[in-house]
């Protein structure tokens, strides 16, 4: 199915119209599953029957989070209604509710000693998602070009909802951040020997043939390796994967004994907010920070805090004993 003519017409269509790659691995893995549960169906022989006979088999026996079945439904709906022009209409799937869960946050001082224990590269990684409020996605994707230290400023872009922002940056870092430019550009000279460099967005490596030769357009934080671009077949080199922070802060939170925690990676942009409301910042201006669309999102912080009790006390803190 992987060489389907049908799922690569559909990449194709997704391509032109600028969605990214994740979308697109995302949107024809669930096409592919729908297909395959429908005994090879062709989408265009089905509807909204068989599309709500799915979800219910994804909620009902797979067993799937709620954000798995909007995901799936997310999908199956630019399929009919986007890419065959077939409008699914209004299928009466009630999804079930997400229950509202606290975000998990650590203190500066557990943060610091998770720090402590991990190497310059990935310390610094981590130092950025607490220090600007970054998804792990957005800091691995950071260019050279993105820093403003005279502006103590960050440029994230293309973050979620493909939406830029400026974010903070913290000054402390300076001198880590300068060692891995210059390390990436190391890196950059090398591949440029070779006739490569960074992979390049867009269509900016037909535009500008020579970008790729710019220390500006390095990552921070390169591959190991070259790969292929997915979308031209040009040899490159992408940026880190997720999962090598992923399992480097797995490792770091069993060394400085936090294991008692579930500390993601999300967990220090969560950190990063509940610092700055705990600090007495607007929440307009950390909800810009955090690129949040709407203020709801924001505000759950309030509650990890306790600032939405606004200052009441415990009876047991006034009991005379």
């Amino acid at each position: 199915m992987t060489s389907s003519p049908f799922l690569n017409d559909i990449r194709r269509f997704m391509r032109t119209r600028g969605y990214s790659i994740r979308t697109e691995k995302t949107y024809v893995y669930w096409i592919r599953f729908f297909i395959r549960y429908q005994k090879l169906k062709h989408p265009k022989d089905m509807g909204a029957a068989e599309v709500v006979q799915f979800l219910g088999f994804l909620a009902n026996d797979r067993h799937v989070s709620v954000n798995t079945q909007k995901l799936a439904l997310n999908a199956l709906a630019f399929l009919y209604n986007t890419y065959l022009e077939l409008p699914l209409g209004d299928l009466g799937f009630q999804h079930a509710n997400k229950p509202a869960r606290l975000p998990v946050v650590i203190s500066s001082q557990e943060i610091r000693r998770i720090l402590a224990v991990m190497n310059n590269r990935d310390r610094l990684i981590f130092s950025l998602l607490f220090g600007s409020g970054l998804r792990i996605s957005e800091c691995l994707r950071l260019r050279i070009k993105d820093f403003d230290f005279s502006r103590r400023a960050l440029t994230v872009h293309s973050g979620k909802g493909d939406k830029d922002r400026v974010t903070i940056l913290s000054l402390s870092l300076r001198a880590d951040i300068e060692a891995a430019m210059a390390s990436a550009v190391e890196i950059q000279k090398m591949d440029n020997a070779q006739g490569v460099g960074p992979s390049l967005p867009g269509a900016l490596g037909r535009k500008y043939p020579n970008a790729f030769r710019q220390p500006a357009w390095m990552f921070l934080f390169p591959s190991s390796g070259l790969c292929l671009h997915p979308y031209t077949g040009v040899t490159c080199r992408h940026h880190l994967h997720q999962s090598v922070p992923r399992k480097a802060l797995s490792q770091a939170v069993r060394e400085s004994g936090m294991s008692h925690k579930r500390v993601t990676c999300h967990t220090f942009r969560h950190s990063f907010a509940t610092e700055l409301l705990r600090a007495g910042r607007d929440i307009r201006t950390v909800q810009e920070l955090l690129g949040h669309s709407d203020v709801a999102t924001t505000q759950i912080y309030t509650h990890v805090i306790g600032q939405h009790f606004a200052g009441t006390e415990s009876p047991m803190d006034r009991l005379m004993i």
